[in-house]
């Protein structure tokens, strides 16, 4: 029925736009959606969130560049936008120039919506004329948020205000505020199918595999902002683990113990986070502890048993041989 949907809608859309037939090639998706893109204006970050009745909304719409911007091209999307417009940038265009230049010899312009931000935090944003209603948007200090083919013109609004009203809170938070803000108010008439939180730091480090701070993506689901929600509370808890595991580089045991103890209390049923709660416990001394927790670990899957037992050869474990023993004999 889906497929039906789209393939009807493109007939009738071409028909509608004779004119400009050229616009609907395989290359531009029918990327019908909302988003926002937004700064940080205390850390730099910048950040993208996207949600759509489409699959996989995150490999058409959000482009990004620690220290450059962000850009989300949506409606009948033109893909080329995202990384031209960052190009722009970078030659020291304002995100308004890059806008009217990627617009300028662009036929289809008024079937298209596209945000540009930058790291000053400066946005630009294109509505066209011609995109579906309902279809908006609204800018505000470092940040715009847009949207077409709404159920309601309510649900850039709300979104905007979703933002203002979360200051203080980290920036993936804020978004996902503002993209659950366009939900209670209708959101994309067709419904929901997948989404996206992008975010990148403000400067680049000259290790571009690090300025890429989140990118989480839900391609398919009934409820994609709650499994977007659920994921960013796993990236949170996943983040005490990298510093527990920092922490245990460094050797400092009391921080491992308290990293990883933060992680257990956001996902309790995680068994990784159980397992290193349990290892930080161990080297800190408290093998009763220790030995609890494993308890449950051991008895949900033995290979954690196994793993145990490889852990004091690369010094990831450091007991005595009866203390080893008992943390081994767990049952």
């Amino acid at each position: 029925m889906k497929n039906l949907f789209s393939i009807l809608t493109l007939l009738l859309t071409v028909t509608h736009f004779s004119a400009q037939a050229q616009v609907f090639k395989s290359e531009a998706p029918f990327a019908h959606t909302y988003s926002i893109v937004a700064r940080d204006a205390k850390t730099g970050e910048m950040a993208v969130g996207v949600q759509s009745h489409w699959f996989s909304v995150g490999t058409v719409v959000p482009w990004v560049e620690a220290g450059v911007g962000v850009v989300a091209t949506q409606s009948f999307a033109n893909k080329s936008f995202g990384l031209r417009g960052l190009q722009l940038l970078k030659e020291g265009k304002s995100p308004q120039e890059a806008l009217d230049i990627l617009l300028a010899d662009d036929e289809a312009r008024e079937v298209r919506q596209v945000s540009i931000l930058d790291a000053q935090g400066r946005v630009a944003t294109h509505t066209g004329k011609q995109c579906v209603r309902y279809a908006g948007h609204t800018i505000g200090k470092d940040f715009s948020v847009q949207a077409n083919m709404m159920l309601t013109n309510k649900v850039w609004p709300a979104m905007a205000k979703a933002f203002e009203m979360s200051a203080g809170k980290p920036l993936a938070e804020r978004v996902l505020l503002a993209m659950q803000a366009a939900e209670r108010e209708g959101g994309d008439i067709r419904g929901k199918q997948s989404a996206v939180l992008v975010v990148v730091r403000g400067e680049a480090t000259g290790q571009p595999w690090d300025d890429k701070t989140m990118d989480l993506r839900v391609d398919d689901h009934e409820k994609p902002l709650d499994e977007l929600a659920r994921l960013l509370k796993v990236y949170r808890a996943y983040e005490h683990m990298n510093n527990g595991d920092l922490a245990v580089e460094k050797g400092q045991t009391d921080k491992a113990m308290e990293e990883y103890g933060k992680a257990q209390a956001m996902y309790p049923d995680n068994l990784e986070m159980k397992y290193w709660h349990a290892i930080a416990l161990a080297n800190k001394g408290d093998i009763t502890g220790a030995t609890k927790i494993l308890k449950e670990v051991y008895k949900k899957d033995k290979n954690w048993k196994e793993l145990t037992e490889r852990l004091p050869e690369v010094g990831l474990l450091t007991l005595s041989p009866q203390n080893l023993e008992k943390v081994l004999q767990v049952k």
